[in-house]
């Protein structure tokens, strides 16, 4: 082992809670699930009650309204509200009545006899598509196809997330091994959706579906945005029919709007902290 490296860790035989690990995210990240504090969320007045937050995940939930209501569908009407994942605020009582797995985007229906809670964020896309019969092919391959995209799209943006951007982005330390790792199935991923896209419009084919929101939210924003500061150490404009993917649905005027709902960053011109009605995008 060179003295570049770090002192190989050894696991201990049961492994204890350190409060003091975890970098950025320490104070928020803890072993067990459950309330920390009592807290009802608010309620509005139209049918789907949204508590999210912009990032790749809530973005997924709040263009998908959007989009829904672009094509006239007014019963996907929503009130969407903030949730300060770093202040802790999705483990508040009311939140983890909604989502007892402490993530944002939660959804609750309330224009359904009881309401109904959707929790994580494929789900939320699943149901709102069969709910309003949109964005989603109604039987047969088309249908297989998108929600084999739909699903890949939930099991590989973890190893981007939680592994490359840990990593690269916010561990207390660089090391070379998992960045290694995980940017290597980074790249492999971006690899599959750019044969993919050689010849198809969109990921399912030439229909746009909730596979596109999904994926875009994640991987269009790593092509287009420098998603984490490593557009240059993947290479990401290399990937031409994954970046021309990207630019056409960027271009949307249901994505441009749905990416500003539950924004607390940013220019203030693109925040909308919480979204009641249309109207919150002309103030």
């Amino acid at each position: 082992m060179s003295d570049e490296n770090p002192a190989e860790y050894v696991p201990p035989r049961i492994w204890k809670w350190d409060t003091e690990s975890g970098g950025r995210f320490a104070a928020i990240n803890r072993p067990v699930a459950g309330p920390t504090h009592d807290r009802e969320l608010p309620v509005g007045q139209h049918p789907h009650q949204l508590y999210s937050l912009a990032t790749p995940n809530g973005v997924k939930v709040t263009v998908m309204f959007e989009e829904l209501l672009e094509a006239g569908i007014t019963g996907a009407e929503y009130d969407a509200w903030p949730i300060n994942i770093l202040d802790g605020e999705q483990f508040s009582s009311g939140f983890v009545a909604v989502n007892p797995n402490s993530k944002i985007p939660a959804l609750l229906d309330v224009s359904t006899p009881t309401p109904t809670r959707v929790f994580e964020s494929g789900a939320i896309l699943l149901y709102l598509a069969e709910k309003f019969g949109a964005f989603l092919p109604e039987a047969g391959a088309g249908r297989a196809e998108c929600l084999s995209w739909l699903f890949w799209q939930m099991g590989s943006a973890p190893f981007l997330g939680g592994g490359f951007g840990h990593f690269y982005a916010y561990a207390p330390v660089k090391l070379e091994y998992p960045i290694n790792r995980f940017a290597m199935e980074v790249k492999r991923q971006l690899d599959v959706l750019n044969r993919n896209l050689a010849d198809r419009r969109y990921l399912a084919g030439e229909a746009y579906t909730i596979a596109d929101i999904a994926v875009h939210s994640w991987y269009g924003a790593l092509v287009r945005e420098n998603l984490y500061e490593a557009g240059e150490f993947l290479q990401v404009t290399t990937y031409q029919h994954v970046l021309r993917w990207a630019e056409e649905i960027a271009a949307r005027p249901a994505v441009q709007r749905g990416r500003r709902v539950n924004r607390t960053w940013g220019p203030e011109a693109e925040r909308i902290p919480e979204r009641h009605g249309p109207e919150d995008f002309t103030r």
